[in-house]
């Protein structure tokens, strides 16, 4: 009789492992899709990443235009203000 107490407990201990596996293998492959659609928008982000070294020297030369620009003009609004 107490065999048969142990094979029922057994038997439940198993389907609970059972149950408790495929809810946690149900989580897992949530997360490898998560993680796959980060992936290909990570490589999506990296194709539109090429064109930024030319992109940074533009910026480059268009701020050092607008310095030189600035310094024109104070220098011509600090001719043009009475000296204090």
């Amino acid at each position: 009789m107490l065999w048969w107490i142990g094979n029922i407990l057994l038997l439940v201990a198993a389907l609970v492992a059972v149950a408790l596996l495929s809810r946690l293998l149900g989580a897992v492959e949530r997360i490898r899709k998560a993680s796959d659609d980060i992936l290909a928008g990570g490589v999506g982000a990296i194709g539109e990443l090429e064109s930024t070294p030319d992109l940074l020297s533009e910026t480059d030369a268009t701020v050092a235009d607008v310095a030189d620009g600035a310094v024109r003009y104070a220098g011509s609004v600090a001719k043009l203000l009475p000296p204090q």
